[in-house]
């Protein structure tokens, strides 16, 4: 049974306190969440119902070395159509590099509209098979030109990361719902995993920022 994280909360991933034990050859990192409606109502799994504007959320994850940096934040790719792609194939998975160079970590997909059940993104990570240079990483959502079109996380409710294993198996979950104090706040360190005495841990942190740039978020790491 998966066990409910409160903000701060740290467990192992490998192995819970009910001597549940879990499959880390392929971890899932599912992130959702539900917009209400300005005028307070509540519009249904997810984003472009109604009249109401279109959200577009972000999966970001950090990959960290032991010294709590992205070593390598790639190098920009030329598209056909002219367009430059900034930390391309680097130590930063998101929209525009969705796979890492090692194969072990990657993005399922960009959904823009948040529409259907469970997961709105999700970001598979090979844990066994992590070169151990990289000590942590970090899990971001970014609410893409949120302070442009004025979108908060005080619009956002009954948002959420999990963590299943490589059977399905979900082994935590860690939920949040947007109030008044993250009303301007454009993005949100969800939560990390990390290495620690042979194992994983998976720690809920819930630290919104009010920027929505991905080279901003960056920049302490």
């Amino acid at each position: 049974m998966a066990i409910n994280l409160v903000k701060g909360q740290t467990i192992d991933l490998r192995k819970n306190d009910k001597g549940e034990s879990f499959d880390l050859s392929s971890v899932t990192i599912g992130l959702g969440w539900d917009v209400r409606k300005s005028n307070g109502g509540f519009l249904g799994k997810l984003f472009g119902g109604g009249e109401e504007a279109e959200y577009d959320l972000d999966a970001i994850a950090f990959l960290l070395d032991k010294n709590g940096k992205v070593a390598n934040r790639g190098y920009a790719k030329q598209t056909a159509n002219g367009r430059t792609i900034n930390m391309f194939e680097g130590d930063v998975i998101y929209f525009n590099s969705m796979r890492h160079p090692s194969g072990h970590i990657w993005l399922t997909g960009d959904n823009r509209t948040g529409a259907g059940e469970g997961d709105d993104e999700q970001i598979i990570v090979k844990l066994d098979s992590l070169d151990p240079k990289y000590d942590r990483i970090l899990f971001l959502v970014a609410i893409y030109q949120g302070r442009k079109n004025n979108q908060h996380f005080g619009m956002v409710e009954n948002a959420f990361i999990r963590a299943v294993d490589s059977h399905g198996k979900e082994i935590a979950k860690f939920s949040l719902s947007g109030d008044s104090t993250y009303n301007g706040m454009c993005s949100m360190t969800f939560a990390e995993v990390y290495r620690k005495d042979g194992t994983w841990k998976f720690r809920a942190i819930g630290d919104p920022h009010s920027t929505d740039s991905l080279s901003e978020l960056l920049r302490n790491y």
